[in-house]
């Protein structure tokens, strides 16, 4: 008499070992750390428009002379600029119109090269040396806004940032004016330090009723 067997084989499944996730504490920003300075635009614009002005003048410039160069005649743009520049007088109109919008191009350019642009992004803290970061004035004053409206009597909020002062003015349609400014500088100074930037801007906050309607 034959054993019956099992046809069918069991499948186990193996223990898999999985390693217990740690825990991440997020970094923790010290205020006291020296933040980095503004953020500096790429300009591509100016930059643009002057290389494209460089290219076509120096090009012009390039073919005349070597048009000159093939005993051909200078054009004519050049032949009558150089007319110009030696009858016409130094306090000529032109001449001194001229000069002005040249010195306001060149200066324009050392502005643009010298300051850092970007004034609606704010730098903030840097947890780490290699992650630098910057918020810009919009989602700053929006967060702010956001914090404001949790505050009780508080209808409406408007919020204008600078780069160093945040101007809020909150309407109120019940509590006491002096509770609720009491309470929105609280909130609001806790909500600026939460944004976590390098130079936390001052706080103005004016409370007010609402208008009459008709």
């Amino acid at each position: 008499m034959s054993e019956s067997q099992e046809t069918e084989g069991t499948t186990r499944r193996l223990p898999v070992l999985e390693k217990a996730p740690e825990e991440e504490q997020p970094p923790v920003l010290d205020e006291t750390a020296g933040g980095s300075g503004r953020f500096w635009s790429a300009r591509r614009v100016p930059a643009g428009i002057l290389a494209v002005l460089v290219l076509v003048g120096a090009g012009a410039l390039l073919y005349d002379v070597a048009a000159v160069r093939a005993d051909r005649p200078a054009m004519h743009w050049r032949r009558s600029l150089a007319e110009q520049l030696a009858e016409r007088p130094l306090d000529d109109i032109w001449v001194l119109v001229g000069s002005g919008v040249a010195a306001a191009l060149g200066l324009w350019l050392i502005v643009l090269a010298a300051t850092p642009g970007l004034r609606d992004v704010l730098p903030m803290l840097r947890p780490h040396a290699d992650v630098r970061a910057g918020l810009h004035r919009g989602a700053a004053a929006t967060a702010l806004r956001d914090r404001a409206m949790e505050v009780a009597g508080v209808q409406s909020v408007r919020v204008r940032m600078g780069r160093a002062k945040a101007d809020v003015r909150a309407v109120a349609h019940f509590r006491e004016l002096e509770d609720v400014r009491a309470d929105l500088d609280a909130t609001l100074a806790d909500g600026i330090r939460g944004l976590g930037l390098t130079r936390p801007p001052s706080l103005s906050v004016r409370v007010g009723r609402p208008g009459r309607k008709g």
